[in-house]
Parts: C-alpha cells; sequence; structure tokens
C-alpha cells in the first residue's frame, strides 16, 4: 500500500482536484481520503470526455470511480451532500463514500450565524457554516455524524443547538430558520442509505486500497496555525491531519504534492501578496471561483517564492524525510514568460524548472498542467520527462 498527500502551498484554488484526480488516474484502487476542512472546499474535476464537477462533500477521485473516506477532521452538511450525491448521479455515477461517525455536522443553524457574523467581521468566510461548526463542536453542543441515525438524540441536540446560538446572539433565530430545520431533518432521513457510516480504526484495519490519496483543503496560507489572522481558516490545512491518520493507522509514510498555481490567487478578505504588481495571466471563462456576496471577485497576484517558502518550511514542522513533489498548475493562463516575486523583486524565469528550483527544496519530483484535465499533467522525476497517457 501507498499513500500520498495533496497540500495547496497558497490560500486555497490551487488545483488540489486536478492532483488528487491526476493521482488516481495511476493507481488501480485509490481511495480518496479528505482530511481537513469539509464542505466548503471546492474542487474541480474535468475527465478527457469532457464531464465536470466541483467537489465538495466527495472526494476528488469520483468520477474516476474512486471511493472516498470522509474523516472525522471534515465537517459533513446533510443538504449539500445530498444536493452533491444528486449532482453526481445525474453524470451516471454511483458514488461510494464511508463517513467517520465523528466527523462534526453543519446544521442551517451555523450557516445563518456564519453569514451573519460575516456580514460584520469581512473575514472572508465563504459563508457555508464551516467555521461556526468547528466553534460550536469544540463547545458541549457537540453533533457527529453518527447522532444522525438516532431521530431522538438528533431532535433533542438541535434543540440544544437553538439555543446555544440564541445565546451567542441574544436573539432567537428567525422563523425562516426554523423552517430549514424542518427541511434538513428530511434530508438527513433521505441521505442515510446513501453513505456508510464507519469507525476510525476498524475501517483501516479491513482496508483493502493499493493507494491512499489524502486529499487536503484550501491552502497552507489559511491554516489556522500558519495564515494570518483573523483571515484564516478553522483548519489544518498543512499535513498534520493526514500525517495523524497515517501514524495512528500504522500505516506506509507517505509521498507529499505541494500544488501551486503559476500565479497567487486569494478569493475573500485578508492579505495578498504582491496584489499592487500586475499578474499576467488571461482571464479564466471555466475559472470555478466566481463572485459571490461573500468573498467578492477572485483576487490575483504574482507568486512569491518567500510565501512558498514559508508554506513549505510551515508543513515540515510534523514530518522528516519524506519524499516531496512540486505541481505548477494553470501554466496555459499566463501570457508570456513565468513570473514571480523574489527577495522582493519581479523576476522571470524560462522554465518552470527555473522556478522550482529559485525555491530551494529538493523535491523529488516537478508536475506541470497546462489544461484543466489530469490528462494533461506533465511529471519530470531526476530530470527523465514523463508523460501519462489520457
Amino acid at each position: 500500500m501507498k499513500t500520498k498527500i495533496v497540500i495547496g502551498l497558497g490560500f486555497g484554488d490551487e488545483g488540489k482536484g486536478l492532483a488528487t484526480d491526476y493521482l488516481c488516474r495511476q493507481n488501480r484502487r485509490p481511495l480518496v481520503i479528505r482530511f481537513s476542512g469539509g464542505h466548503q472546499a471546492g474542487h474541480t474535476v474535468v475527465l478527457e470526455d469532457g464531464r465536470r464537477h466541483v467537489f465538495s462533500s466527495f472526494g476528488s477521485g469520483t468520477l474516476r470511480g474512486a471511493p472516498t473516506y470522509w474523516s472525522r477532521f471534515c465537517t459533513f452538511y446533510p443538504i449539500g451532500f445530498f444536493n452533491e450525491w444528486k449532482a453526481l448521479a445525474a453524470l451516471g455515477m454511483k458514488p461510494r463514500i464511508y463517513v467517520d461517525a465523528l466527523a462534526p455536522v453543519t446544521t442551517p443553524y451555523e450557516v445563518y450565524y456564519n453569514r451573519a457574523l460575516e456580514t460584520v467581521n469581512a473575514h472572508g468566510s465563504c459563508g457555508l457554516g464551516f467555521g461556526a461548526t468547528i466553534e460550536r463542536n469544540e463547545s458541549p453542543y457537540k453533533l457527529f455524524v453518527q447522532d444522525l441515525f438516532y431521530p431522538a438524540v438528533l431532535e433533542q441536540k438541535l434543540g440544544a443547538i437553538r439555543q446555544y446560538y440564541e445565546q451567542k446572539s441574544r436573539t432567537p433565530p428567525d422563523d425562516a430558520i426554523d423552517g430549514h430545520i424542518g427541511f434538513f431533518k428530511q434530508v438527513v432521513q433521505d441521505i442515510l442509505p446513501l453513505f456508510e457510516l464507519v469507525q476510525e480504526k476498524a475501517f483501516f484495519r479491513r482496508l483493502q486500497a493499493d493507494t491512499l490519496i489524502f486529499e487536503g483543503s484550501q491552502g497552507v496560507l489559511l491554516d489556522m496555525d500558519h495564515g494570518f489572522f483573523p483571515h484564516v481558516t478553522r483548519a489544518c490545512t498543512g499535513p498534520r491531519n493526514a500525517l495523524e491518520l497515517i501514524r495512528d493507522n500504522g500505516l506506509p509514510e507517505p509521498d507529499i504534492y505541494y500544488i501551486s498555481r503559476a500565479y497567487l490567487t486569494r478569493h475573500g478578505n485578508g492579505p495578498l501578496p504582491n496584489e499592487g504588481q500586475p499578474a499576467n495571466v488571461r482571464s479564466n471563462p471555466l475559472e470555478t471561483n466566481q463572485y459571490n456576496p461573500w468573498q467578492g471577485q477572485l483576487r490575483k497576484a504574482p507568486l512569491d517564492i518567500d510565501m512558498l517558502q514559508y508554506a513549505l518550511s510551515s508543513c515540515r514542522n510534523y514530518y522528516a524525510g519524506l519524499r516531496e513533489h512540486l505541481a505548477l498548475t494553470c501554466l496555459d493562463q499566463v501570457e508570456g514568460p513565468l513570473q514571480a516575486v523574489e527577495a522582493g523583486v519581479l523576476r522571470t524565469y524560462g522554465h518552470p524548472a527555473a522556478l522550482a528550483k529559485a525555491i530551494g527544496f529538493p523535491f523529488h519530483s516537478l508536475l506541470e498542467s497546462y489544461s484543466d484535465r489530469s490528462a494533461g499533467m506533465v511529471e519530470t522525476v531526476w530530470g527523465v520527462r514523463q508523460g501519462v497517457e489520457g
């Protein structure tokens, strides 16, 4: 068995879905494991036949037939899960997913509270209740996926959660939110047959996949410990959670795949290095992250070598001696030479390998993506160029 971890080096939107899809294509029996974030992540995959899907509640190998393990580190939103399951079914898929019994559940109360808070704080949240869910589940007012299977337990806990938010906001949730709770409870009953509830230790003991692909969420520069507070997510977006799952369950040590666009992006408020300098990239009409009222427009800037080094160094606090790979995506969107800011100066690089060398980390391989499909990804290992057939 092999293990691989996919990590974004920026503020999210780096191409983790594409990289996960690429790794799934290389293995006969892959399993994708989500280990951070939750239903608020959006990872785009496009197949060779043109089928396209943005994954939020399933792993990005689903279109390849790879099952998903949704770990206890990820929030689970029944309404979002059901909507995505139906969208995948419309693409001809029968997605297989194992959901950890201790994954925290998002309710309409978190979505309501998150959006009300974001209108005041403007931290850059996507408005889907992720951070509010984590915060509430750190209190005594917990709600786990296993609770969804017990109607009486769910009823009691939803009532307590309502009181929790009434105390936090000093105003009761309005009638519209209470109406959404009724819909939420119906959706819960609809989705219970659609996934397998598992417990972590027992699940990994019976695992039969040949490759485990740990798919991260967002990027290291949004990490709750290593990002720039308060514009961070309430998640460990580096490899820490994945390494915990690997080591606690006696799995082989992983390769780590670090993903970055050929330019820097940020969707939402907060610092974006080099934002004042023009990014020589063309507009992408198929960009997943379009304007929304919670995060605004996708912002762009040239890459920053210092920030890439900082993100990599932050991740290395949690391991030593693992094999590291670098993937540069969206290279087809670069107009003119590849550029990055190095030591405060905007520099030009003749080839992605020159940029990788400037970072100064001993990557085992460099992956280059020039399209939105993983079939077009090219990998260079120790100077030997390798393509993957479509």
